[in-house]
């Protein structure tokens, strides 16, 4: 194994300098595929918070007056760098999260994207002129919040540090940035890119670290304007607790049990592809994951069939070879979705297909359907975060609007269907915040995204953003003549 003078070596990017932890102290990431340590990544603590956020804090007042469209233009300069540094991006990403390397490819793309999309917002932030009576002018400004704390989670590391950096910095607030400690890199990369092109010290800073040394701290911090966290319910829901002691702003982007209601009359291609991506795309670690098939008895059969041909001729393999699928990210979180396999086999039986780890290094889990599956089943009610898809059949509209809403989440719902009348009754009933119709993962950066019930609260993507991570001010003036 490989030690840590081997290893290559990232620092924290406070106020504009790549620097050691105030403890120096580094941890390792490993290589999911191999189970290997290939980095060597300075620790952040409470110290490196109360530094990154003091910077981000000094930083805020010049970065506020800065010309919106000069924000804009820097934002745009770090997404060309971005693409500029595409391919050692998606190494890393690949390295780090174990993902197919065209998966991360993509994902530097949309993070460039976000950057691009709010570079073109930053100079079309305003408010409103409200009409009173002739005595008065009533108007309201948009203002930003001030510093911004994003957590990252490690599942989709580049694409969601774009999606919350970006609108934050381009609004005119100042951020520092807490990637997962198990997929660091990319964060500290972009960081140093964004000094690079000239986004002012202190902007944006990056604090790689664990969760309670250093993303308690950020979300705990009173200096801290407003927090963005992507993740799990439960320290969703301790992050929350954080921010509301201190009156801090709070988004939450938590987990996902998503229905993809299957209709007799759907594109039965379009609809397997669309299963396949939505449940083993990033192997399942993906909030907004399809991973409740609600499909109609009458095109159950037909369409198991097709999907169970495809999962078998799947390739499963090290990110860097660009398989259909790579590994679980971590040695914690495949003996969570292994532990799942176990408890489907006690509450279905032996799955339709996979079901099993790979007798290999690295955290590889076959992609795994179980059918016959119960809506009240574990297995169809807590969130896996890996690829196993639970199958449930229904007869009637009335059966699968309510299977799918009887889940504690509400983050992402899908139909296939080609009677337009029944998926827009499906839209409009499903407790949802986002509804794909005919496509899985559907729309783009511009559309809003965030969830209902455990799902969360508060919405990023498209415009929606700027009210996140922007406050109101009302201005009322008396121009009664004196």
């Amino acid at each position: 194994m490989a030690t840590q003078t081997d290893l290559s070596t990232y620092d924290l990017l406070v106020d504009g300098d790549l620097v050691p932890s105030e403890a120096e102290e580094r941890f390792e990431t490993v290589n999911p595929a191999t189970e290997e340590p290939f980095a060597a990544v300075a620790r952040a603590r409470a110290a490196d918070v109360d530094r990154a956020v003091g910077a981000a804090r000094e930083a805020f007042p010049e970065w506020r007056s800065t010309p919106p469209q000069e924000r804009g233009r820097l934002l745009n300069d770090l997404a060309a760098e971005i693409r500029a540094h595409e391919e050692s991006l998606a190494l890393l990403e690949t390295r780090d999260n174990g993902k197919p390397l065209s998966h991360a490819r993509a994902d530097v793309e949309t993070c460039a994207r976000y950057f691009e999309y709010y570079a073109g917002v930053a100079d079309k932030v305003h408010g409103d002129s409200i009409p009173l009576t002739d005595e008065y002018v009533d108007y309201t400004v948009r203002e930003p919040l001030g510093v911004t704390g994003q957590i990252i989670p490690w599942n989709l590391p580049t694409n969601i540090f774009g999606r919350s950096v970006a609108p934050a910095l381009a609004t005119g607030n100042t951020a520092v940035v807490k990637p997962a400690e198990q997929t660091p890199l990319t964060a500290v990369e972009i960081g140093r890119l964004a000094t690079e092109v000239g986004i002012p010290d202190g902007v944006l800073n990056v604090l790689p670290g664990f969760g309670a040394e250093a993303g308690a701290p950020l979300s705990e911090q009173s200096e801290v304007d407003g927090v963005s966290f992507t993740g799990s319910v439960p320290t969703g829901i301790e992050v929350g607790k954080s921010a509301i002691e201190n009156v801090t702003n709070v988004h939450l982007e938590l987990g996902g049990k998503s229905p993809n209601v299957v209709w007799p009359d759907a594109d039965i291609d379009s609809a397997v592809d669309s299963t396949m991506t939505g449940i083993f795309a990033n192997a399942g670690q993906v909030c907004s994951a399809g991973s409740r098939l609600i499909i109609h008895e009458d095109v159950k059969a037909e369409f198991l069939d097709e999907l169970t041909r495809r999962i078998e001729a799947m390739d499963i393999d090290s990110g860097e070879v660009d398989p259909d699928m790579g590994p679980l990210v971590s040695a914690e979180h495949f003996e969570k979705v292994t532990n799942y396999l176990d408890v489907g086999r006690t509450e279905v039986g032996e799955p339709l297909v996979g079901g099993d780890a790979l007798d290999r290094d690295g955290y590889f889990v076959e992609p795994t359907v179980f059918d016959g599956v119960d809506n009240d089943m574990r297995i169809a009610q807590e969130e896996i975060f890996g690829p196993v898809l639970s199958v449930i059949e229904f007869s009637t509209e009335a059966e699968a609007m309510e299977i799918a809403n009887d889940v504690d989440y509400g983050l992402v719902a899908g139909i296939h269907t080609q009677n337009m009348g029944r998926a827009h009754r499906f839209a409009r009933d499903v407790r949802a915040g986002q509804v794909y119709i005919n496509e899985w993962f559907a729309g783009g950066e511009e559309t809003p995204f965030g969830g209902f019930k455990e799902s969360g609260f508060g919405r990023e993507k498209g415009l929606a953003a700027v009210d996140a991570y922007t406050q109101v001010k009302n201005v009322c003036a008396d121009i009664t003549p004196n």
